[in-house]
């Protein structure tokens, strides 16, 4: 079960999203706020999971809201401007919602959270099967057997799956592999690292995965031959 609360001006919004979580059995709503100052007193008191938070408020910015808090909560952002999406993103929300929320959507963002607060209670355990990542200004949730490759874009990194689609999450490779499990994935190249079990074949040099061929670095060799011949 997730707590939670919502602030916002608007009550019509706070009915939305009320009738919303009434519908989402691992949601539970336990208060709502129109002004930032009592539900400022009321998460001293009561500590919750979930913030549903709206941005543009007449006496706070929602972000500035969120980044005074002293408690670790989680928080899904809801705004109808658009421009404060990358706003939310550098705070570390699971989601972004814009108004006028579509129920569907606000399920999904409600599903990212859930399964985010799974994660945490687990420990970061690499024994999960997923990997969550921040990309499109929300928290994404990757299958570890979705992942075929990953590679450096700059300050992103690319995540290549198998279904063809690709993801780009805001990390470093290194930060990436931290949360990869160790048996399943090697980096066999400063720029990249690939899953064990999607590497078609190994010719001198080059990794050939699928249509892809990916280089294979000096320094990265020896290590990657002995854990692919094992």
């Amino acid at each position: 079960m997730i707590n939670c609360i919502a602030l916002d001006d608007e009550p019509i919004a706070i009915e939305i999203i009320q009738a919303f979580c009434d519908q989402i059995p691992e949601i539970n709503l336990m208060q709502t706020f129109t002004q930032a100052s009592a539900a400022e007193r009321y998460l001293a008191k009561f500590p919750v999971d979930l913030i549903f938070l709206d941005i543009q408020m007449p006496d706070i910015n929602g972000i500035s809201f969120y980044k005074m808090l002293k408690q670790d909560t989680m928080v899904i952002f809801t705004t109808a401007f658009s421009e404060y999406a990358v706003e939310g993103f550098n705070v570390d929300a699971v989601d972004y919602l814009l108004k006028p929320i579509e129920q569907d959507r606000f399920k999904q963002a409600c599903q990212k959270g859930i399964d985010y607060a799974e994660f945490l209670k687990s420990n970061h355990s690499k024994s999960q099967n997923s990997l969550f990542v921040r990309s499109d200004y929300s928290l994404m949730k990757i299958p570890y057997d979705e992942i075929i490759y990953c590679e450096t874009m700059d300050d992103y990194v690319k995540i290549h799956r198998t279904d063809n689609t690709k993801v780009l999450a805001l990390m470093s490779l290194n930060k990436l592999l931290e949360k990869l499990p160790e048996n399943e994935f090697v980096r066999v190249h400063r720029s990249y690292v690939v899953s064990l079990s999607k590497i078609d074949l190994v010719r001198g040099k080059k990794i050939k995965i699928g249509e892809d061929e990916i280089p294979v670095g000096v320094t990265y060799r020896n290590d990657f031959m002995q854990r692919y011949e094992s």
